[in-house]
């Protein structure tokens, strides 16, 4: 296994022929603002190769031009507050897909943190938004947690009740019983069984 990307690549096109059927490009910013609050901007852009015509629709979208070009900005504060929420939709197959947009308004003054995900299924579930706006919630999030790291890299380690860095376990790198864990958590360093033997 191997975490090359282009061998990756090269692994899978030399035994394999394919054609491209679909391209889907999703694009994370973040940004500070002048006023001291910070924006997170999400896009979506779908596109075929051939001409498509959606389901329903009245038009055929030509090859390589956008059948959805939309997005999402989140404007938060550094405690990661929502304060506002944009949305705006360049392409999409169906006249009335932009004002599935306007459910998202839903998220102002919800934190951006534990609980995230669950809130936005439970606001914008179903028919009430587009489906492609909220997927791109999820990983706005995020965007927006590495877009303040840098500003919290001096703060102190954020430490669940029993004081131990709840940065420990919540990912891959992170693990207890990893390398990473071992030399900057000595304390909370625990190793597996198969490593221990």
């Amino acid at each position: 296994m191997t975490s090359d990307s282009q061998a990756f690549e090269r692994g899978t096109t030399s035994r394999i022929q394919r054609e491209e059927m679909h391209f889907r490009r999703i694009d994370m910013r973040g940004f500070k603002r002048n006023d001291g609050l910070f924006e997170v901007e999400g896009r979506v852009t779908d596109q075929k190769p051939h001409s498509f015509t959606p389901a329903s629709a009245d038009h055929t979208v030509p090859a390589y031009e956008a059948i959805h070009d939309m997005g999402v900005r989140l404007v938060f504060d550094k405690t990661l507050l929502v304060h506002e929420v944009h949305t705006f939709t360049d392409a999409a197959p169906y006249k009335v897909c932009p004002e599935g947009g306007n459910a998202l308004q839903a998220l102002k003054g919800i934190r951006i943190g534990p609980g995230w995900n669950s809130e936005i299924r439970r606001r914008l579930s179903g028919e009430r938004s587009c489906t492609h706006l909220r997927e791109l919630l999820m990983p706005l999030a995020t965007t927006a947690i590495q877009s303040m790291s840098a500003l919290r890299s001096g703060e102190p380690e954020t430490l669940d009740d029993d004081g131990r860095p709840k940065k420990i376990d919540s990912c891959y790198a992170y693990a207890a019983d990893g390398e990473l864990v071992r030399k900057r958590w000595p304390e909370f360093y625990h190793p597996s069984s198969s490593q221990a033997e």
